[in-house]
């Protein structure tokens, strides 16, 4: 699960109205994530109840694992009273407005383009946390979504959004009967690394920061590990990229040179043209 700093100064700025967060209030918004992300795991329902079912079918190959996260709506109680701030108050909330605000950018906490037309999803899992929610309402959700044609997926794989209903605990309370987590993978996770190489190539550049590094006895004689690792982020972010195509199942795969061999019959088949 990646988790964007940029993204939730963003958040904590624009949408709660925090001009100065703390690192308090951001790891604020860090545990109402992975509280959410384990709510299946702690309130055990009839699908993901456990942590491979539930990364199972968003990650469709061992390298595109890199995860975003969405939650809906966001409060932030107030350190001193305990209770919720006027700064964080959202509108009334059904399932459809839940599960519209998760595919919102601006409620994402990466700082990546998901908007339509910029990368495609790979795969989503929203967990919808309500204690008397009509699974009726899911499927008129998803339907005025896929109406709208709010999202676009990869070419070649199924097009759908799984939804999974956790009740929420007893114990927390919550001004919001609905709230919402997504659990996305997307292609615009290559901007993300993209971006990470430009910042480490212009390091590398200067040669900065390597002196600490070289005193090591791995980097004395050479940066190869260096090297590597950047060859191995820049794959990534090639296999991300190669996912918006249709021919991604390809991906990676060279011919062999046996295949142009295998096409002609073995010495003891081939006809001489005598009897």
């Amino acid at each position: 699960v990646v988790l964007d700093n940029t993204a939730l100064n963003r958040i904590a700025e624009e949408r709660l109205r925090i001009q100065n967060p703390t690192v308090d209030q951001l790891n604020s918004l860090v545990a109402t994530i992975m509280a959410a992300s384990t709510t299946t795991l702690r309130y055990p329902g009839y699908m993901n109840n456990d942590l491979i079912g539930l990364l199972a079918s968003l990650i469709p190959t061992p390298r595109c694992h890199f995860l975003m996260t969405g939650y809906t709506p966001l409060i932030l109680p107030d350190n001193e009273t305990n209770n919720f701030s006027a700064n964080s108050q959202v509108r009334k909330t059904t399932v459809l407005d839940v599960m519209r605000r998760l595919l919102q950018p601006k409620n994402i906490m990466v700082s990546a383009n998901t908007r339509a037309g910029s990368g495609c999803y790979i795969s989503i899992l929203n967990i919808i946390q309500g204690n008397d929610i009509d699974p009726t309402q899911i499927h008129k959700a998803l339907q005025r979504i896929r109406e709208r044609q709010l999202i676009n997926f990869i070419p070649w794989g199924p097009a759908s959004i799984q939804v999974a209903l956790a009740r929420k605990s007893p114990f927390v309370e919550t001004r919001n009967k609905v709230s919402g987590f997504m659990l996305a993978n997307h292609t615009s996770m290559a901007e993300l690394f993209d971006r990470l190489l430009s910042q480490y190539d212009r390091i590398r550049k200067r040669n900065a920061f390597l002196d600490n590094y070289r005193k090591e006895p791995m980097f004395q004689e050479n940066l190869d590990e260096f090297d590597d690792a950047r060859e191995t982020v820049q794959s990534l972010v090639d296999e991300y990229r190669a996912c918006e195509r249709p021919d991604y199942v390809d991906f990676g795969v060279t011919p062999s040179s046996s295949s142009s061999s295998s096409t002609n019959p073995p010495d003891g088949m081939k006809s001489t043209g005598r009897q």
